[in-house]
């Protein structure tokens, strides 16, 4: 049966609560949220839905169930990836601040036991994707190499984090990884429609990642933690960024020279204004002005956010 093998993680889940000695506070599940990164989870979702939907665009039927297994699977992985960096975080940086030091093995320890659960639920859905539907190769592929990504970022010697790669993993992840996972899933086959789709929205995920570097700048050197702007510099991460926005429309731009229609794409170009503002921001700041942290992260938040979520409903609707 489908769903005979869900008891198990459930059980597991249940028994960790109802352990008297392991029950958090109230305080510490806020904690664990924080640690989750639950923007992340939602920008995965996102990304997983328009990859879920581009299939209608080249007449394929929408199977629920599969999406559903598949969206369970993907946000596992994404909150594995954001659990095992913060497990494997260096003893001088806290998990929390204002923690003590009894408070972050504490909280460490109650993340590694979540962990393990959540790592055997991803094994136990991903098996039943496999059984129940016999998926082909090029899925099973993206699904390790979600797995691989979700591992070499945070675990030593390879941590990508500590490498100035953190950023540019998460990114590929979460915009490229996931929403090609839930278009295999639905078609069973590769298609051009997704680097189409994945490449430009790649680059404007990384545009904002490194926005979240510029705004966490000064507590990165205070933890020398090795994030992309500091291992670029401010010199070379300004030019970057502002090339992905200018890759990620003008790829875009050309789409219907690879035969797709435009009345698809066009909704992209509808964050454009965005995407200039985001630029002229970051340039102001750049050249010493005084620097507006929240409405650049939130803008640059809209353009990836809301261009992903334009895409979709084109999708959805057509």
């Amino acid at each position: 049966m489908l769903f005979s093998p869900f008891p198990l993680p459930f059980t597991f889940f249940l028994l960790f609560f109802q352990n008297r000695k392991l029950v958090l506070s109230l305080s510490k599940y806020r904690k664990l949220l924080k640690l989750s990164r639950p923007l992340y989870l939602l920008l995965a979702a996102l990304t997983y839905t328009l990859g879920a939907r581009g299939p209608a665009y080249l007449g394929k039927p929408f199977q629920p169930i599969l999406f559903g297994l598949g969206l369970a699977v993907v946000l596992l992985a994404q909150l594995n990836m954001a659990w095992l960096v913060e497990i494997f975080r260096p003893h001088n940086e806290p998990l929390v601040e204002g923690e003590t030091p009894q408070q972050k093995e504490t909280l460490r320890n109650n993340l590694l036991i979540i962990l393990i659960a959540s790592l055997t639920t991803y094994t136990i859905l991903t098996y039943l994707l496999f059984t129940n539907y016999q998926l082909p190769l090029t899925t099973f592929y993206f699904l390790i190499f979600s797995i691989v990504l979700t591992f070499a970022n945070a675990i030593p010697p390879i941590r990508l984090v500590d490498r100035g790669f953190g950023e540019l993993t998460l990114a590929a992840h979460i915009a490229y990884v996931i929403p090609s996972v839930a278009f295999l899933l639905q078609t069973g086959e590769n298609h051009r429609l997704l680097t189409i789709l994945l490449f430009p929205l790649t680059a404007l995920a990384l545009a904002f990642f490194l926005i979240l570097n510029f705004t966490t700048f000064t507590a990165d050197q205070k933890y020398h933690r090795a994030t992309l702007l500091r291992s670029l510099t401010w010199e070379r991460a300004v030019p970057l960024h502002h090339n992905l926005i200018i890759f990620a429309y003008f790829i875009f731009a050309i789409s219907p020279l690879f035969g797709f229609s435009f009345s698809v794409i066009w909704p992209a170009f509808l964050t454009l204004p965005f995407g200039i503002l985001q630029i002229l921001l970051l340039r102001h700041i750049s050249l010493g002005g005084k620097p507006n942290w929240p409405l650049l992260t939130v803008t640059a938040l809209a353009v990836f956010g809301l261009t992903t979520y334009f895409l979709t409903l084109t999708f959805w609707l057509r």
